[in-house]
């Protein structure tokens, strides 16, 4: 075990909006159970990453930046294990993810993919939105305003003219689902999963979570939802993942948000083993192919 070498790259602050250190804790604590393990594991920042590159063979990234994206895509097409693939954080962008997950029949709520600088109007009154989300299409979130909950359709179309002006040029449009929030965490290959009702923990990074409020405690198959989970991530190429779900009054779950390695912030101690174990799995599965 000591001879697998893995280059663990960090997350640019500027991707961890409102939770670079639980970011920052997740990675510390997945590589340090990875050197018990016997790994050597080797740190570097985006910035590093980006400017000279990478000798190991095997890869553990939290990447965001576009650049970074690009590099792991390369460095995998040239061979290199690279865990989570870079083609997998890029299908968790939100236009890219709406299709996957509406493409392969995951529960999702009803969207369009939309241009910012269209009047959109029509299309929310013919599909029968009112309160919906507005989220930038192109990437990841990184401030507040690229996700925004808006009530009525000209709400809409003034989000869409400011992501418009701020150079976005996509937006996915979700309609609005009542019922209780749910934020999950998980890793594909593992039995390791965890669920929690995110207003009720004061868990969050832009208050989003109050547009629910409080859960209803409403019962749903947690099974369901973890099945639900690994198809999500079987499809988007992801292992380590999270995201947020709606559970209505009738126990349907559907996932509204699906990311690549986030905080694990209520579970950081119980996850990480899981992790490095999951992340040796698909080393050693990599070796003998």
């Amino acid at each position: 075990m000591a001879e697998i070498k893995i280059a663990g790259i960090m997350r640019a602050g500027a991707y961890s909006p409102n939770h670079i250190g639980n970011d920052t804790a997740i990675f510390n604590a997945t590589a340090e159970q990875l050197r018990i393990r016997g790994c050597q594991v080797n740190t570097y920042s985006e910035e590093q990453f980006n400017r000279d590159g990478v000798q190991e063979d095997i890869i553990m990234a939290m990447c965001r930046e576009q650049e970074s994206i690009t590099q792991l895509q390369r460095l995998e097409d040239e061979g290199r294990l690279v865990i989570n693939s870079g083609y997998g954080i890029e299908n968790c962008t939100r236009e890219r993810m709406t299709r996957i997950l509406l493409g392969n029949g995951i529960p999702y709520p009803d969207s369009l993919i939309v241009d910012t600088n269209e009047n959109v109007r029509p299309l929310l009154e013919k599909a029968g939105f009112k309160s919906c989300w507005i989220k930038r299409g192109d990437f990841h979130a990184m401030h507040k305003e690229d996700v925004s909950y808006v009530r009525h359709t000209e709400e809409a179309q003034e989000v869409l003219q400011e992501y418009f002006y701020r150079g976005i040029k996509r937006a996915v449009i979700n309609v609005h689902l009542m019922g209780d929030l749910v934020k999950f965490y998980g890793i594909r290959g593992s039995e390791f999963f965890y669920w929690f009702y995110p207003f009720d923990a004061g868990h969050s990074k832009y208050g989003w979570e109050q547009v629910n409020g409080r859960a209803q405690g409403l019962p749903f198959d947690e099974q369901h939802l973890r099945d639900i989970c690994a198809r999500a991530a079987e499809e988007l190429n992801i292992v380590v993942y999270g995201g947020d779900c709606i559970v209505d009054e009738d126990g349907t779950v559907r996932i509204i948000d699906f990311n690549d390695w986030p905080s694990f912030a209520p579970c950081r101690n119980e996850a990480a083993p899981h992790i490095a174990r999951a992340i040796l799995n698909i080393i050693k599965t990599h070796k003998k192919a």
